[in-house]
């Protein structure tokens, strides 16, 4: 049985992909308490790292909200992985964003906004969330986007 925010992933045509396995010593997920801690994602498609570049530089704004669309799918895989159902989710609580940037570059809140949006967007009024936008001079792998999540569970 296909739960709410399942259904509501289909309907705007996203199936969630296998959560992806750590790149180093870490785990991509710590529960405590009523809380979920998803390590930073990057935009991993099913081909592997997409989206690499430089914000400012060789990525348009764009192009950079693509690439934290998809850390936000991956999120949310991770998130399944967790729970089981993402239905256990409350609400997303933060998301926090690092944007692979040239120096002068300065939109990234504008970049991140391709997640929050899709957070919105899959999660309803449990995908409003707090946020920060960080510019970062790189990030593994080179690629343009990373975000890590905090949720509140049942």
């Amino acid at each position: 049985m296909t739960g709410e925010i399942e259904s509501r992933l289909a309907k705007i045509g996203i199936d969630l992909p296998q959560a992806a396995a750590p790149a180093a010593n870490y785990v991509p997920y710590v529960i405590t308490g009523s809380q979920l801690f998803i390590s930073g994602q990057i935009p991993m498609g099913a081909n592997g790292i997409e989206h690499q570049g430089k914000l400012g530089a060789d990525y348009s704004v764009e192009d950079g909200q693509a690439a934290a669309k998809l850390c936000a799918i991956n999120i949310l895989a991770q998130a399944k992985a967790a729970l089981g159902d993402l239905d256990k989710i409350k609400r997303l609580v933060k998301l926090v964003a690092f944007v692979n940037s040239a120096p002068d570059f300065g939109n990234q809140p504008k970049v991140v906004n391709g997640a929050s949006d899709f957070m919105v967007e899959a999660l309803g009024d449990k995908g409003r969330h707090a946020r920060s936008a960080v510019g970062v001079a790189a990030l593994p792998f080179g690629v343009a986007v990373e975000i890590e999540a905090i949720f509140e569970i049942a």
